[in-house]
């Protein structure tokens, strides 16, 4: 038997109520294996199911963690595509990532070559796979086409604006002004989201609008995002968080925001975006999509940004970081 520290939340609050908790290692059912995590990816779903405001998260007690890169350990029956030892990377769709273990459905994961920096191979997944989804499934982006990227500075943000470049779109970013440095070094033209109006600053330049909009906040600022795309243009939606920690009414009111949006007779595409849902209902693009992130990882096409390595003991620091919204791109937990 192994030993396996694990991250728990057992009651909703701050970042305090983040348990470090010492089990022992599960084991793999058939068609699963178990990997020796070691980095697990922090995001804003995290937090909110942390506080209590994230409709999909499980009741307590649960693990946090939908992203994970690491090494195969053990070998469940029925599984003849991996072998122990491999360097893999997932997204757990059911949560469970802030663990020294995790068994895991082989077909969640892919694998990559063992000489990429783990912490960035485990940025593709939740950061990256969200961005090639909106970019690609939903928006279909093309050259020469203009958009707008909210949080560009952001672990998502940041991805979509990279991927973007790389397709050849014209990128606009909003993100504070100690961020503008980075969002412009992506390629991106920043907007202060703090001091400009991001509609009187695209409509100035765009009067009869942009082609897409990608929007992680909801509300309001799903609204005016949606004003700045023109006739045939594509809004895509990833988040209701709003200025909170998410919760059951802000969702339900960003669903109903949606189907009012999808109902206006303007000619204007409306999508959604949630990326567990996306991996499950998709297993063949979701493999198919991470496995070409990888490729373009080693082709040093793309950089994911990690902002913050934190120990997997000292977890409560990456949610009071990713609450503060001083770092820029990935938090990231060492695990092993």
């Amino acid at each position: 038997m192994k030993n396996n520290l694990q991250v728990v939340v057992k009651k909703h609050g701050g970042p305090e109520v983040l348990e470090i908790v010492q089990g022992v290692a599960p084991e793999p059912k058939p068609n699963e294996i178990r990997v020796k995590i070691t980095v697990a990816g922090v995001g804003y779903s995290d937090v909110m199911a942390q506080r209590g405001g994230y409709p999909l998260a499980p009741k307590p007690p649960f693990i946090p963690g939908y992203d994970f890169s690491g090494t195969v350990d053990e070998i469940g029956d029925g599984v003849t595509d991996f072998k122990k030892g491999d360097s893999v990377v997932g997204l757990n769709p059911y949560f469970g990532c802030y663990s020294e273990y995790l068994c895991i459905p082989s077909k969640f994961v892919v694998p990559y070559p063992n000489h990429l920096d783990s912490s960035d191979v485990c940025s593709l997944v939740l950061n990256y796979l969200t961005a090639y989804c909106i970019l690609y499934k939903k928006a279909k982006v093309k050259t020469g086409q203009n958009i707008l990227v909210h949080s560009a500075a952001g672990g998502v943000g940041s991805a979509l604006v990279q991927l973007a470049i790389l397709s050849g779109a014209n990128v606009f970013g909003t993100a504070s002004l100690q961020k503008h440095e980075l969002v412009r070094g992506l390629g991106a033209i920043p907007i202060d989201y703090k001091s400009d109006d991001f509609v009187e600053f695209i409509k100035s330049k765009y009067p009869k609008g942009i082609d897409a909009a990608f929007d992680p906040i909801g509300g309001n600022n799903l609204r005016r995002s949606y004003s700045i795309v023109k006739s045939g243009g594509t809004v895509v939606s990833y988040g209701f968080a709003g200025n909170s920690f998410g919760g059951i009414v802000p969702m339900i009111y960003g669903v109903i925001q949606l189907a009012l949006l999808k109902a206006m007779p303007d000619g204007k595409k409306v999508y959604l975006c949630a990326l567990p849902a996306e991996s499950k209902k998709d297993i063949l693009w979701y493999r198919e999509a991470l496995s070409s992130l990888v490729v373009l990882l080693e082709e040093g096409k793309i950089k994911p940004i990690v902002g913050e390595k934190v120990k997997l003991k000292e977890a409560y620091k990456a949610h009071e970081l990713l609450e503060a919204g001083t770092v820029s791109g990935k938090i990231v937990l060492q695990c092993s």
